[in-house]
């Protein structure tokens, strides 16, 4: 079960991830748990498997409006499927690559699964909680979701 202080690692991670990257904050709603179903997913995630003395999933999901005004902020001028998607995996990697230094090296990252408009493709382990982020940016809303055993 995660911490209070280890979901907090997530919550500051992505924050300094749109601050820095995006040029511009987000804000963070409250994080929750997701207590039947899955998860929301948008139409691209960026999806990272985690190992080590924990297993699970960290994924960020966005759509393609958001992903696209990042894209914009960032000075990318080719808004294409191609680029959304790595935007997708770059934040989730960032974010879990942030979280790997303050949890050790036994928090083990794999590179990004990207998926994109296949929301069924993204599974959450059966034996975890799902924590949601609610993240909004400008006038967009995204999720980070942590799903740690």
């Amino acid at each position: 079960m995660m911490t209070k202080v280890e979901l907090e690692t997530f919550v500051e991670g992505t924050t300094n991830y749109f601050a820095t990257a995006a040029n511009q904050p987000a804000s963070v709603g409250s994080p929750y748990i997701v207590q039947e179903g899955r998860p929301t997913v948008q139409e691209f995630t960026g999806l990272i498997s985690i190992a080590g003395k924990r297993r699970g999933i960290v994924y960020f999901t966005a759509s393609r409006p958001m992903l696209t005004v990042m894209l914009m902020r960032m000075g990318e001028t080719e808004l294409t499927q191609e680029n959304m998607c790595d935007l997708v995996g770059e934040v989730a990697n960032t974010i879990s690559g942030n979280a790997r230094r303050d949890f050790g090296k036994d928090f083990m990252i794999s590179v990004p699964t990207v998926v994109a408009g296949e929301p069924e493709k993204v599974v959450t382990p059966d034996n975890t909680r799902s924590f949601v982020i609610p993240i909004n940016w400008r006038s967009h809303s995204a999720q980070l979701v942590v799903c740690l055993e």
